[in-house]
């Protein structure tokens, strides 16, 4: 079975940034969103951690889906920013966010971003798994700027407080690797294991 308009994609994501991505492939999909417990957990890695909720969120999706026809694969992803062998989270509020920023402004740290893509029949089980990794630097900032930027909002929803693709792209110096892994989803890397498992065939389309 194919990813087509009678046969979408299953994406068990609730970010926009990853259905703006896949939306801009014109892959048809629609959106189950997945759960899992984000909370690390003691002496875990951050590795460890992000293969399990991934994993989490693939059966959590799978569950969900598991009764209808026409389901050709799901797709399940998380994105980590790792600074001093830490994984920085979003923010609860602009305070953290500041914080945050404080923390990665005027060095370089890793973006991971995870993914999984299931066949069916066999929803619950990965075909595919992934990790994906690209280095941002942050130029030297102010405090000031970090605040100011911290308040406008944009990165409370993002992990490591700000967003390479929105108003935070003034405080990107570098970037090594994937852009797109870095906004949420390493779209190079996806649309190839959607080849390669047959899920995408004379790609991309005809408009």
């Amino acid at each position: 079975m194919v990813i087509s308009p009678q046969t979408p994609l299953v994406l068990g994501s609730r970010s926009p940034r990853r259905r703006e991505l896949l939306g801009s492939l014109g892959i048809p999909f629609e959106s189950v969103p997945g759960e899992a417990d984000e909370t690390r957990r003691s002496g875990e890695t951050a590795a460890n951690y992000l293969e399990r909720v991934v994993r989490g969120k693939l059966t959590d999706v799978a569950e969900r889906v598991s009764h209808r026809d026409g389901v050709p694969a799901i797709l399940v992803a998380d994105t980590i920013v790792v600074v001093d062998d830490d994984v920085l989270g979003k923010p609860a509020d602009v305070a953290e966010a500041e914080a945050l920023l404080g923390r990665i402004a005027g060095r370089t740290h890793v973006v991971h971003t995870r993914y999984a893509i299931s066949v069916a029949p066999a929803l619950s089980a990965p075909k595919v798994e992934r990790t994906v990794e690209s280095r941002v630097t942050i130029r030297r900032s102010s405090a000031t700027e970090l605040a100011r930027y911290a308040a406008t909002g944009e990165g409370l929803d993002k992990a490591g407080a700000y967003a390479a693709q929105g108003i935070g792209a003034f405080l990107v110096e570098r970037i090594e690797g994937s852009f797109s892994n870095v906004v949420g989803l390493p779209v190079c890397e996806v649309v190839l294991d959607f080849l390669a498992t047959g899920l995408l065939s004379d790609f991309p389309g005809a408009p």
